[in-house]
């Protein structure tokens, strides 16, 4: 039995997703004429009270059209140093739109409106960029699956409001802070203009991602999709699959929650751990006492057919999800309370 922590992306479709997925009634979807696609794109526009929505591949690509559809070359974003868009995504920021980050020295991967002002370049003063977009990960991966409060998105909101820019959420988990959360997804519909969300993480579809967001801005997204080589045919067999996923996979995220809190208080019992990001959603972020102890412990695991992530910089990720299962926890807890360093 190998239990894979490396991320919410390992898992694969189950036999009741697959069957929606072989029932498919599919189209041409570059011609709007997948039956399955658009209702999946409806769906998920209504969910969050947006005019629009639109399917991708990737959630890198769906938020790289997101920061095209925001800025013009020669901008600049305003997001966390930990975010997936500077740090996971290629480049592709400065690649495919021609701008660059300011990156804000935040909490777990969170920051403030106050810093968001400080950060702000003045639109007149033309030698530095100008701010054109304010980026928000939720929940932020680096940051351990920490979740934004709501009131400081609100704050943030307002700043983007009074200087006019564009407010983008990379929602790839927001699923898992809807549910750790009180709030919904209509309230982030409100706030935001854009949010992509994946469907390929916490809700175990094969592949996919949809950019969500108001009529003026989305009504280009099609295009810079088809620019980055996004667009594709009888895509509804993939669309089928977030259909399945958003009925019957968000609730039992409250399990891998669950999962990944009692993980959390083994690591912390654990002489050897030098410490354990909050744990409030499915991903733990943890330190060793001993960066050198990084090879061995991880070598350790692997002997058990035990696998996890390593960040860089002393830190290790583990992240449940829907393929592990009751029996790979107990497993896994079991082994780790034996691991001598």
């Amino acid at each position: 039995m190998t239990i894979d922590l490396r991320s919410d992306t390992v898992t694969k479709p189950t036999k009741d997703m697959l069957e929606a997925m072989m029932q498919a009634k599919v189209g041409d979807d570059v011609y709007k004429e997948d039956p399955t696609v658009n209702a999946l794109e409806e769906r998920l526009a209504k969910m969050f009270g947006k005019p629009k929505a639109l399917f991708f591949p990737t959630g890198t690509m769906a938020n790289q059209t997101a920061i095209k559809l925001h800025t013009n070359p020669g901008d600049q974003v305003i997001c966390d140093k930990d975010a997936h868009i500077y740090n996971y995504e290629g480049g592709g920021a400065s690649f495919n739109s021609g701008v660059s980050c300011k990156l804000l020295q935040g909490h777990r991967g969170m920051f403030t409106a106050e810093q968001v002002v400080e950060a702000l370049n003045p639109p007149d003063f033309y030698h530095s960029p100008l701010t054109a977009l304010v980026e928000v990960e939720n929940t932020a991966n680096r940051g351990g699956g920490s979740c934004w409060d709501f009131e400081e998105l609100k704050k943030i909101k307002s700043v983007c409001d009074t200087n006019n820019l564009g407010y983008h959420l990379d929602g790839a988990r927001i699923w898992n802070a809807l549910v750790a959360k009180p709030e919904t997804a209509t309230d982030y519909g409100k706030l935001f203009d854009t949010i992509s969300v994946c469907l390929s993480k916490g809700l175990g579809c094969p592949i996919g991602s949809v950019l969500i967001g108001d009529e003026a801005l989305m009504q280009h997204a099609i295009r810079i999709r088809k620019i980055l080589g996004g667009g594709m045919r009888q895509v509804g067999y993939l669309a089928a699959a977030g259909l399945y996923a958003l009925d019957n996979n968000i609730h039992r995220l409250v399990d891998d929650h669950n999962k990944a809190k009692e993980i959390g208080e083994v690591l912390n019992g654990l002489t050897f751990i030098k410490k354990v990001e909050p744990v409030e959603t499915n991903i733990i972020i943890f330190e060793l006492r001993q960066k050198t102890d990084e090879t061995k412990f991880l070598r350790l695991l692997d002997e058990n057919n035990i696998r996890l992530s390593g960040m860089g910089q002393g830190k290790l990720r583990i992240v449940t999800h829907l393929d592990y299962t009751d029996a790979m926890h107990d497993r896994f807890l079991s082994v780790l309370k034996q691991v001598k360093i």
